[in-house]
């Protein structure tokens, strides 16, 4: 909470297409992966936006990015950790927090 009582939001998630990002990959059952590919089909973005936001998801250890090979193709499997899934849920209760004290008129 700020001095006025008001939710600090975390920077990492809070820029749009980060927050994009962490959310479809919560959709994913804890430990499931996405390719790069289909994330990037799934959101709309370029592979190098898409590579940017994750690249600082990936310093918060918010998500983990797995290199690996599928009969001798080159896959980057792409998942939110438990970090993530947990700064998610404080990102989302800290909105809420805010959202109910803007709309209780005590803003």
């Amino acid at each position: 909470m700020t001095e006025q009582g008001l939710p600090q939001l975390d920077p990492v998630i809070h820029a749009q297409a980060r927050l994009r990002v962490t959310v479809a990959l919560a959709a994913l059952r804890a430990g499931d992966s996405i390719t790069f590919p289909r994330l990037q089909q799934l959101l709309e973005m370029t592979a190098g936006n898409l590579s940017t936001h994750l690249r600082k998801l990936e310093d918060a250890e918010y998500v983990r990015i797995t290199k690996a090979h599928e009969h001798r193709t080159p896959v980057t499997l792409v998942e939110l950790t438990l970090r993530g899934r947990v700064a998610l849920d404080e990102y989302t209760r800290a909105l809420r927090r805010l959202l109910d004290v803007t709309g209780n008129g005590q803003g």
